[in-house]
């Protein structure tokens, strides 16, 4: 394909300008380097059209915050005059974004580019058998610099069994893991020091934080039911049945001992969350959290860049007990639509290459950064990464999409407030077993 061949001369054109842009690369962040010879290149073969690339992103209704806005603007400055991604900001939820993405799908108004494919299993299927999403593991492969920036674990989760690379693997897994947030100065005043490191002194914390006045968890029951998953499928991997089964893509079951003791887990979570816990999303409980209203929350990484103002120096954070972290690196692969023309996708290619670049740059920054200078979150991190956590995958990835986007938003709720039972929680999530087969 043209786009393909053009993709890879332009490589070989930067790269040998590279030596002699040496001098002027030096002032940009190391990260960036490469990319000081694109514009220089492309102004001398007479390029004039700024080639746009279009993209979806959203604006976190709590903050405010659009996510992934420091990428696009590095990257739109970077290769100024060549590509630019232009995104269409909106308001929505990660649960009401992917669900856009199957509406957008069928009128065929995709942007270029697209994100959390893998979130949706049986979506990111009959995208690859429909053509949809483009196979890009021959440029990795064809790209020494950029295979090389890609971690081995990365890699391995963004690809197919038969070696395609439909998503776009950033640089490292290094801010891809979710624990639990937890606030320092509640904790101090129930006379709590540290994180509990087992999931009977985790109880035992919840306890004793509700003896002092202090509601333990920040939860919610709506989208997929995303904090107290988080929870109950990292206390399930504690046995090693649990494990097993948290590492099962598209369970066969759910009425068996890893069904049943995932749900009471579930169940028992919510004796201890806020009175508005039922029927809301993750922004709720992410409010609670950040009003003092509640003493943990679980998220990933990403929540330490949504710390507010004033909340970093008590802000913490810890691995699951038992130091287990929850991660599936391949849910920040992004996917290059197909119905795009060739200097599209090839703008896209770059985009994405650039993502694993920086991706790359920032985990080098951070974790040889002095300790002095970040917040006590990032520090924990830090350390809960580098301490040999078992790394337990996340249920987004593994089960079906009826039963994560129907099911629990309905059954959830109707387990906490004791209308159905652990048993009867099972059954249902049986039934979307068989719905989703059907579907098939």
């Amino acid at each position: 394909m043209r786009w393909k061949r053009t993709y890879h001369r332009e490589r070989n054109r930067r790269r040998n300008r590279r030596g002699l842009m040496g001098a002027l690369c030096l002032s940009m962040a190391a990260s960036l380097a490469a990319g000081c010879g694109v514009k220089e290149t492309t102004e001398e073969s007479g390029a004039t059209e700024e080639v746009v690339i279009p993209m979806i992103l959203t604006v976190d209704s709590t903050t405010g915050n659009r996510n992934e806005e420091k990428l696009i603007e590095a990257f739109n400055e970077e290769y100024q005059g060549i590509y630019r991604v232009d995104v269409e900001w909106i308001v929505e939820t990660e649960e009401e974004y992917r669900q856009n993405l199957k509406r957008r799908n069928v009128t065929d108004e995709l942007p270029a580019v697209i994100t959390d494919l893998s979130m949706l299993p049986s979506f990111y299927r009959m995208m690859i058998q429909d053509g949809r999403i483009e196979d890009i593991s021959s440029y990795i492969e064809e790209d020494q610099e950029w295979a090389d920036m890609i971690e081995p674990v990365v890699l391995e989760g963004c690809s197919e069994p038969s070696g395609e690379v439909y998503l776009a693997p950033i640089s490292t897994a290094a801010f891809s893991c979710s624990g639990v947030f937890w606030n320092q100065e509640l904790f101090e005043r129930a006379g709590i020091e540290t994180f509990p490191e087992t999931w009977e002194e985790f109880w035992y914390c919840c306890e004793r934080l509700e003896n002092y006045g202090v509601t333990p968890l920040a939860l919610h029951t709506e989208g997929t039911g995303w904090a107290p998953m988080l929870l109950a499928t990292a206390e399930l991997a504690d046995s090693e049945a649990g494990a097993d089964f948290m590492k099962e893509l598209y369970p066969e079951s759910y009425q068996n001992e890893n069904g049943l003791r995932l749900a009471n887990t579930l169940d028992r979570l919510f004796d201890y969350t806020t009175d508005d816990a039922l029927h809301v999303d993750f922004d709720v409980a992410y409010t609670n959290f950040f009003t003092g209203n509640a003493a943990m929350i679980p998220n990933g990484y990403w929540m330490i860049d949504q710390i507010p103002e004033g909340w970093k120096d008590k802000v913490r954070f810890a691995p699951f007990p038992g130091n287990k972290l929850i991660s599936s690196p391949e849910t920040f692969g992004w996917s290059i639509v197909s119905s795009y023309s060739d200097e599209v996708k090839e703008g896209a290619v770059e985009f994405l290459k650039f993502r694993t670049r920086m991706n790359q740059a920032e985990k080098e920054e951070m974790f040889n950064q002095n300790a002095r200078g970040l917040s006590p979150a990032e520090r924990d991190y830090i350390q809960a990464y580098q301490g040999n956590p078992q790394i337990v995958p996340n249920y987004q990835v593994k089960w079906n999409s009826i039963l994560q986007e129907e099911i629990l938003g309905e059954i959830l709720p109707e387990l906490v407030q004791g209308k159905i039972t652990a048993e009867e929680f099972t059954r249902k999530e049986d039934e979307s077993i068989q719905k989703f087969e059907e579907e098939q």
